[in-house]
């Protein structure tokens, strides 16, 4: 783990979608070079596209990727991850770092599996991640170090920002931020059907929506205030703005969403199929 970057072997297991655009950004900021990343798909001719454009080649051997590298990135479904684990323990070391971003699966059950002293990292990542503008949520596990979270930090800072959270509240950090993407596209959506019932065309609404909520979430990030506050400083006496939010009150929005992340959250903790292995 004292490597520089750029000779950092990385094994990506499951080289899906996330998995594509999380090699797609360590490689363009000069983390790992495309040459030392071993990917790896459950069937032949999966790999995600930007393997593809980065030549970089994708097999079906887990344990021959995961020999070669001194990080493994663990992206496979919670469902998988122990037959995976399984396969792959021979090959695992003190002197290797596993990252699993898979939702649901604590560290905990994987080192159990594992049966040996491997330093594994929890990490929550969300599809933002495409544009660098993700959040990563990153969790150790009881054989991880500081320089461990170090090295999952620094590959996970490519892709946007990144937090240390205790394990405990991952499931919470899955329902807000790996889910929450989709409820702000219903949000988007809904403004810009707004936008078109009051004549813009959808176009120019969408653009409109899009960006008010970009530059919304950029105030409340740098200046650390907090939301309900921000909302003051538009919301003027006998305004357009309190209208429109009397209508969000008695849609019952606020509360929709609450229980939209709630729900999400406790789905979190389902997903995991444990078995008699672990």
């Amino acid at each position: 783990m004292a490597k520089a970057p750029s000779q950092m072997k990385l094994a990506i297991l499951g080289a899906g979608k996330m998995g594509g655009i999380l090699a797609e950004a360590f490689v363009k900021q000069g983390l790992v070079s495309p040459k030392n990343i071993f990917a790896t798909v459950q069937h032949t001719g999966q790999p995600h596209k930007s393997l593809s454009s980065l030549s970089i080649p994708a097999s079906t051997d887990n344990r021959a990727a995961v020999k070669k590298a001194d990080v493994i990135l663990l992206c496979v479904k919670p469902q998988t991850v122990g037959q995976v684990v399984d396969e792959i323990r021979s090959e695992l070391n003190d002197k290797k770092l596993l990252i699993s971003i898979a939702a649901s699966v604590p560290t905990d059950y994987i080192e159990r599996r594992l049966k040996r002293k491997v330093p594994v990292i929890r990490s929550m990542p969300n599809t933002p991640s495409m544009v660098g503008a993700g959040i990563t949520a990153l969790a150790r596990g009881k054989f991880a170090t500081e320089q461990h979270v170090e090295t999952a930090r620094a590959l996970f800072g490519a892709v946007g920002l990144t937090i240390v959270a205790d394990e405990k509240n991952m499931d919470a950090i899955t329902g807000l931020s790996a889910s929450g993407p989709a409820f702000i596209y219903i949000i988007l959506e809904s403004l810009a059907e707004g936008g078109v019932k009051a004549g813009l065309s959808r176009e120019v609404a969408t653009l409109l929506a899009a960006q008010t909520a970009l530059g919304a979430a950029k105030v409340v990030i740098e200046t650390g205030h907090h939301p309900a506050l921000l909302k003051d400083t538009v919301t003027t006496p006998a305004g357009c703005t309190i209208d429109g939010i009397l209508e969000l009150e008695e849609g019952g929005l606020r509360v929709t969403l609450i229980k939209a992340v709630v729900k999400a959250a406790e789905r979190a903790k389902e997903l995991l199929v444990t078995d008699d292995k672990a």
